[in-house]
Formats: structure tokens, C-alpha cells, sequence
């Protein structure tokens, strides 16, 4: 069985949209949290996915949202 890919999505976002962004990113499939934040970033998202492949195809899902500026992805060794 392969081992589950975890990682963790930095979401900037446009002013006032952190709400709205992270309660559309709880929607993606493999989401597991999506919590607004104070300080550099706006929202962090935990994800969760079966593979590499899988995990980008999540990201992309998350990024389409047009209130988002930028995202950092960092994936849990």
C-alpha cells in the first residue's frame, strides 16, 4: 500500500476573502482543514492525497479560486 502524501497550502488572499476562501477550499476533495490565520498568510489548508499526482491536481483545484493571490505548498516528509 502506498503511503498517504500530506502537506500543508499557504494561501494568500485578496482583503476580506479569507472566510470565503478557506470555506471553498473545505469543499475540495482531499481537504482535510482549511483555517483562516493571522500574520503572513491568510488561510492554511491541510491536504491529504494518495499520490504526488493526486496532491497537484488538489492544489490546482484550490488555486482556481479567483481570491487567491498566491499559495506555498510544503509537503510533510
Amino acid at each position: 500500500m502506498a503511503e498517504v502524501v500530506r502537506a500543508y497550502v499557504l494561501v494568500s488572499t485578496t482583503v476580506g476573502k479569507e472566510l470565503e476562501v478557506a470555506d471553498a477550499a473545505k469543499k475540495v476533495n482531499g481537504v482535510l482543514r482549511a483555517d483562516p490565520v493571522y500574520g503572513e498568510y491568510d488561510v492554511v489548508i491541510e491536504v491529504e492525497a494518495k499520490s504526488s499526482d493526486d496532491l497537484k491536481k488538489i492544489v490546482y483545484e484550490i488555486r482556481r479560486n479567483p481570491n487567491i493571490i498566491r499559495t506555498v505548498t510544503l509537503i510533510v516528509m
